[in-house]
């Protein structure tokens, strides 16, 4: 108990409640007093010891659960009172689903937790280790259960209590499995919520308050970036943007790829009696035609913004540039840019487009495209889309998305997921991929930086 009290008190502090010494042992005392056997008492022990301002009230309020607090809501087996011949029908019809997903229902329905075994690797997969923002906590929970594949549960269940009614069980049966299914899964949405606010609340106890250093920002994941963090990164996209300026334009001019310019060449040598001590060659690059096509919801924000804040901050390095944003629906975003600061401008598309979870339709971005910007891409056109691919189970509009890989001259998909995850849930990466003239993963400032330079650079 002593150690989790610290670590409490630790948390408390990176929340920005000041906590002397001497309030911490007046904590100390005071269970030692009172015990821990009673919640309320112990609760408002560490209260009146510890918070003496009323602004670390709601900082108290949200740990102290996460740190003392243990009870999970139960969860039932739904497969206990079936018959036999039932259970042999449910076990047959869960063999039509995916790995994954089957074992997910399976959970559901014998009303089994996550154990500690599936929930570590859920964390560091989505970065959970690495933020100590207690606001983050419903993100990162959305973040593992659509790693787990919850977004698929609902109509798998609707699809599975289809399969059941046509073998032929009863009405009564089928609703009891639907309700007890239902309140699983919403038990185990908890288990993960407070599984993902405890490893924050350990992190901010274990960490000190000061900011990571930049170099170490560039290396973080998006997924793992506190807004803290993410308000350093935006102040250093302009120094990494002026260094890849330097960079791309001294390998433009050092590059010879031109034919030999003969009449350039003559008129250089002329000081030289005409014996060609300077080769002239023709400069056949053309600065390139960008088009960006962002994904802004929840899950790609940062990278996204990231991404366009670079981009706008490279603008002398292209001739044309058409920014687009979705979410569920698309928008031309370019004006939004025109004479203001990049990070004036993204502010102001998210909060015409605030981000949400589980509403990108990118299939439908697509079309919507097709249908009012054909004409921004033709054949010196470089479309970038920055994206995860997931798509909520919509139309991926593979028709379209090839049709605009053709017209453009390269088709770039920037996507911040590692291959692993690609393909799992509702993505569609594994679909547009092979259209694609190239997929780069980019998951850090620094990999995107990579990125963008490549693309610049190239001839």
């Amino acid at each position: 108990m002593n150690e989790q009290m610290i670590r409490f008190i630790s948390a408390l502090r990176a929340g920005g409640v000041r906590i002397s010494l001497a309030e911490s042992t007046d904590a100390f005392q005071a269970v030692k007093v009172l015990g821990v056997q009673e919640r309320e008492p112990f609760r408002l022990s560490l209260r009146a010891t510890l918070v003496k301002e009323a602004s670390g009230l709601p900082t108290f309020d949200a740990l102290f659960p996460l740190f003392f607090d243990s009870a999970e809501q139960p969860m039932q087996d739904a497969t206990q009172d079936l018959s036999p011949a039932e259970a042999q029908q449910l076990a047959q019809l869960l063999h039509q689903f995916g790995d994954q997903l089957r074992q997910l229902l399976e959970k559901l329905l014998r009303g089994e937790q996550l154990s500690q075994q599936e929930l570590d690797p859920l964390a560091r997969m989505t970065g959970l280790h690495r933020t100590r923002e207690l606001q983050d906590r419903d993100r990162y929970t959305q973040r593992m259960l659509r790693a787990l594949g919850f977004p698929e549960v609902q109509q798998a269940t609707h699809r599975l209590m289809q399969l059941l009614a046509q073998m032929g069980m009863n009405k009564q049966r089928l609703h009891q499995l639907r309700q007890l299914i239902q309140a699983n899964q919403k038990a185990l949405q908890e288990q993960v919520s407070r599984y993902a606010g405890q490893k924050i609340a350990e992190t901010m106890g274990e960490a000190t308050p000061d900011a990571p250093p930049l170099d170490d920002l560039l290396d973080r994941p998006f997924s793992a970036l506190s807004d803290r963090e993410m308000a350093l990164l935006r102040k250093e996209v302009r120094r990494l943007a002026n260094r890849l300026r330097s960079r791309i334009a001294l390998r433009q001019k050092q590059a010879k790829n031109g034919q030999l310019d003969a009449k350039a060449t003559i008129r250089a040598n002329l000081q030289h009696a005409g014996v060609p001590v300077e080769i002239k060659h023709r400069n056949h690059r053309l600065k390139p035609k960008l088009v960006v096509l962002c994904d802004i919801s929840t899950s790609m924000r940062f990278c996204s913004e990231l991404m366009l804040s670079l981009v706008y901050a490279l603008q002398d390095m292209v001739s044309k540039t058409h920014a687009f944003a979705f979410i569920d629906h698309l928008e031309y975003i370019s004006p939004d840019f025109a004479g203001k600061d990049a990070n004036e401008a993204i502010t102001a598309v998210l909060q015409r487009m605030p981000p949400g979870y589980y509403s990108t339709d990118l299939g439908l971005a697509l079309d919507q495209f097709a249908q009012k910007y054909l004409d921004t891409v033709d054949q010196r056109t470089t479309f970038i889309l920055v994206g995860d691919g997931r798509n909520n189970d919509n139309n991926p509009a593979l028709e379209t998305f090839q049709k605009l890989a053709r017209r453009s001259r390269q088709m770039i998909w920037i996507n911040p997921e590692p291959p692993a995850l690609w393909g799992s849930g509702d993505s569609d990466m594994l679909r547009y991929a092979p259209l694609c003239s190239n997929v780069v993963m980019a998951a850090t400032l620094g990999e995107l930086t990579t990125a963008v330079d490549q693309l610049l650079s190239q001839p």
